[in-house]
């Protein structure tokens, strides 16, 4: 099926995908005289007494925001606000169909730090928690940090920790199915944006055997100049043996090869050159780094992608759902990364795993509830 082509006339008929409907009926003068005037003065009196009542007297508990600046669109890049509406629209139908919360898309005309912030600070007493989406590196996580601390309700930035914890996830089934230890795998992480970066975190705080990342430049290694100050610190804690070079040199002796970077980037050739029976997670959206039959074509034993018309889906709409329903529910403000390692856990416990049924599938709806679970459960310690 020609994807592209058909989403194009669905969107075009349906004119978008999302919607608003009420939750009471406006049939009578009583209707509308409880639902607007001159009933809803109450309410309001009794929210401006107690700003806490927003969550019991409106629909804010079960309302998130879905932020964009469409800088960083899945693998399209800097498109603007207005071309990232439809994957904000496609978030909001997940949120709702997998976790029941109302999610809002806003593209925002914006790419500067500060004002993004501040618009994030306005827009507080409307929602329970904020999805950044598709934000450009490094100003994602300048963002991220400033909100987490200035804010009273959570804000996740699906795009870095999302990714990164449904590939853990990805990961952990994988050693399932080999008979591997996350502790002995030698990765390549391809892509130094948001997603590269925060994914190389959880790796490490998983105790992976070592990361090696590749930039647009090459492998980031302590010697290179020029580097940002997230890639200085990768360059810390990364690349033990202080690879330097190309992709094609990170790849040497390494297991585990993760793109979040542009399609067709990874070769047949390049796989071979990793260790025996390698695993390739080629995660670039519409087009992978590498398409899996070529993957397999060169050694490897299992193969994923960030497609749904592909086996081994590794894709963040297996985490946002059940996140924020956890964190909305048990009134967490800041994902750790234990509790990121926990929810990895728990999304690949759902199944049983095999080589080519890695991961639980998003619409299986096991997946939100157990994250919700484990994320309740964080909250109780």
């Amino acid at each position: 099926m020609d994807y592209g082509k058909k989403s194009v006339e669905l969107h075009r008929k349906k004119r978008g995908k999302i919607e608003i409907k009420s939750k009471v009926s406006l049939k009578t003068i009583n209707d509308l005289a409880l639902a607007y005037t001159p009933g809803v003065a109450e309410v309001c009196r009794e929210i401006g007494q107690d700003k806490s009542q927003s969550y019991q007297l409106t629909n804010r508990a079960n309302q998130v925001a879905i932020v964009s600046d469409g800088t960083a669109i899945l693998g399209l890049g800097d498109l603007g606000p207005e071309a990232a509406m439809p994957v904000m629209e496609g978030k909001a139908i997940i949120f709702k169909e997998f976790a029941g919360i109302d999610a809002v898309p806003l593209c925002i005309n914006s790419t500067k730090v500060e004002e993004i912030v501040k618009f994030c600070k306005m827009i507080e007493p409307s929602f329970a928690g904020i999805n950044l989406e598709d934000i450009a590196a490094p100003r994602c996580f300048e963002i991220l940090a400033i909100l987490e601390k200035e804010l009273d309700i959570p804000v996740f930035h699906d795009d870095q920790d999302g990714t990164a914890i449904v590939l853990l996830a990805a990961l952990i089934n994988t050693c399932r199915v080999s008979g591997r230890a996350l502790k002995d795998l030698k990765i390549v992480v391809n892509g130094a944006g948001a997603a590269g970066i925060a994914i190389t975190k959880l790796l490490l705080h998983a105790q992976v055997a070592d990361v090696v990342v590749v930039d647009s430049v090459g492998i980031i290694n302590k010697k290179r100049a020029g580097l940002n100050a997230e890639k200085k610190q990768l360059a810390l804690v990364t690349n033990k043996s202080n690879k330097s070079g190309e992709l094609s040199d990170a790849l040497m002796e390494t297991d585990v090869f993760v793109g979040v970077s542009k399609g067709n980037i990874l070769t047949v050739e390049m796989v071979q050159l990793m260790n025996h029976q390698p695993f390739i997670f080629a995660m670039a959206n519409p087009t992978p780094e590498i398409m899996p039959e070529l993957a397999y074509l060169g050694g490897a034993s299992i193969v994923g992608t960030g497609r749904s018309d592909l086996p081994n889906q590794v894709n963040n709409a297996l985490v946002f759902p059940g996140l924020f329903r956890g964190i909305l529910k048990a009134k967490i403000k800041i994902v750790t990364p234990e509790l990121k390692f926990a929810i990895a856990m728990a999304i690949a416990s759902v199944i049983k795993p095999t080589k080519n049924k890695l991961m639980p599938l998003v619409m299986d709806k096991r997946v939100v509830l157990a994250i919700e679970k484990i994320i309740i459960k964080y909250a109780q310690k």
